[in-house]
């Protein structure tokens, strides 16, 4: 078995505690809260979406609340059911602990997250968004591994040790996270329950012929033993620590973020989390037939929504909530239309998730436009790509200089004002300044003009199609503050909906729909 396949999957669920004289001691827990550092000592918890998640049933936009009804007839909630936030958007009448978050200024949404030239495969798209990747480039590290990896190109040589006690990561369930996965290793441990870890035998401590296979085997004893003396700082840990709410019993994620809250109460320096809720595939009866309130989606944004108010308020209770933001992502979003089985089918963006104390909260970019007339394949397009969203908390979280974020995860790489560290008593929402920008004539037949306003700064233009594939890019440079007007030839491609995507030097950005009608 190749090491990197080995540590992906084996890095623990239920591993000894006993080393059995493989030469790699348990590192003795030290005072627990006495190193705890509230400014540096922070945490990231993922929770994954899979399946693909119906960002339009999610996140209502309430001004294109006609055209969604008469894009998914059968799927669409009545309005009077929703739940308002303001006059441009509802949440799901299932997410009232998410709403209660929002109320209590402790949730971002960032709008139509996800990456040029979609991948609507589960796998390939989870494999870009893990790794943050390219559409067209196969990376096997993941985004969180390589960073890691930079601290601690050594890994797994050597760990744990008295300056790094903790596990850098947790997965909770069978199989480590890839969105950790290093170049030999992965730095994620998972574990399903924190409070009983045991299980495999790490071998005796004879010589290993010098031989692949001794050096394979080599190897995997010293894996073993590495998860076993992870495994002792973090039932530590979980006897140390304590929750302060009711998780239910009957809510898989809520039960995997009590474990999370229960670690870092008890004093773990672990940094990243990962959670997973699956079943968001809704390709058949996504709601009840009879009442679109209820049915599959609603179940799971009911799960995802309690899940999140309960761990939020079990870290307030502790006052840990300024330690810890948390973050969902998906695959991808779902279609605009939807089907004749009651469901949607795989799509491009959708709505990400950012919540904590120390955040920027509210709304980010505008809501995605919907069409009037909305063709059959047709999915939300981009406003954000999910790279920048990775980097922007890795700089504001983890202090990582943007150098570094770039070489990361990609040269293009825009900051996005999401997080507020807390380090100031300055708490103030994000408002970043409109983008002017707009297409005309539209509806056009050959060509139609781009108008935008900028600043002097570097300005990218793009056009897209209704499946999110990049068409071309219009110009990518340096422009001098004023209006700008660029014409569109698209005489050689055929009748459909379009999209332009300006992407401005500050991170903002603006997507607007076209329509080609012959």
């Amino acid at each position: 078995m190749k090491r990197r396949k080995f540590l992906q999957t084996s890095l623990a669920a239920s591993l000894p505690i006993v080393l059995n004289g493989m030469g790699l001691r348990v590192v003795p827990r030290r005072s627990l809260f006495s190193f705890i550092n509230p400014d540096t000592d922070r945490v990231l918890v993922l929770i994954q979406l899979n399946g693909g998640n119906d960002g339009l049933n999610t996140i209502i936009p309430l001004d294109y609340y006609d055209q969604l009804a008469n894009a998914r007839p059968n799927l669409i909630i009545p309005q009077t059911k929703l739940l308002d936030i303001d006059d441009l958007h509802a949440f799901h009448p299932a997410m009232i602990g998410l709403k209660d978050v929002y109320d209590d200024a402790g949730l971002t949404v960032v709008q139509s997250v996800g990456y040029p030239n979609q991948n609507r495969s589960h796998f390939r798209s989870t494999d870009i968004w893990t790794s943050a990747s390219a559409s067209d480039e196969v990376v096997t590290t993941g985004w969180l591994g390589r960073w890691f990896e930079g601290d601690h190109p050594d890994f797994p040589e050597g760990y744990p040790n008295a300056d790094f006690p903790d596990p850098f990561a947790i997965t909770m369930g069978s199989t480590a996270s890839v969105t950790c996965q290093g170049t030999v290793a992965n730095f994620s441990m998972a574990i399903a329950d924190p409070t009983s870890v045991g299980g495999l035998f790490p071998g005796f401590d004879d010589e290993v012929p010098d031989t692949p296979y001794g050096h394979e085997l080599a190897f995997l004893r010293q894996s073993i033993a590495q998860a076993n003396a992870y495994g002792d700082v973090v039932v530590n840990a979980a006897n140390l620590g304590a929750n302060t709410v009711a998780y239910p019993d009957d809510n898989q994620l809520a039960q995997q973020l009590r474990n999370v809250a229960l670690l870092i109460s008890g004093g773990l320096r672990t940094k990243v989390y990962v959670v997973n809720i699956g079943g968001f595939d809704t390709h058949a009866n996504q709601v009840d037939a009879t009442d679109p309130t209820q049915g599959t989606h609603a179940a799971l944004l009911k799960n995802l929504s309690d899940a999140i108010k309960l761990f939020r308020e079990d870290l307030k209770n502790q006052g840990l909530d300024q330690r810890v933001v948390g973050m969902t992502f998906s695959e991808f979003g779902r279609r605009i239309r939807s089907n004749d089985s009651v469901g949607t089918d795989h799509g491009d963006a959708a709505p990400l998730l950012v919540f904590g104390t120390c955040i920027h909260p509210g709304f980010l970019g505008d809501n995605p436009e919907i069409p009037d007339q909305v063709e059959v394949s047709e999915g939300v397009a981009m406003q954000y790509d999910f790279r920048n969203v990775y980097g922007s908390i890795l700089m504001d979280w983890f202090e990582v200089d943007e150098a570094l974020v770039k070489a990361l995860l990609f040269d293009d790489f825009q900051y996005v004002p999401i997080l507020n560290p807390c380090t100031t008593t300055d708490t103030q929402e994000a408002q970043p300044e409109p983008v002017e920008a707009r297409a005309w004539p539209n509806p056009f037949s050959q060509t139609t003009t781009i108008e935008f306003t900028s600043r002097h700064e570097r300005v990218r233009l793009s056009i897209y199609n209704n499946m999110g594939q990049l068409m071309e890019v219009l110009f990518d440079r340096t422009l001098p503050a004023g209006t700008h007007r660029v014409q569109w030839d698209a005489s050689r491609y055929p009748a459909g909906n379009y999209y332009f995507h300006l992407q401005l030097e500050d991170g903002r950005v603006k997507t607007r729909p076209m329509t080609k009608v012959w």
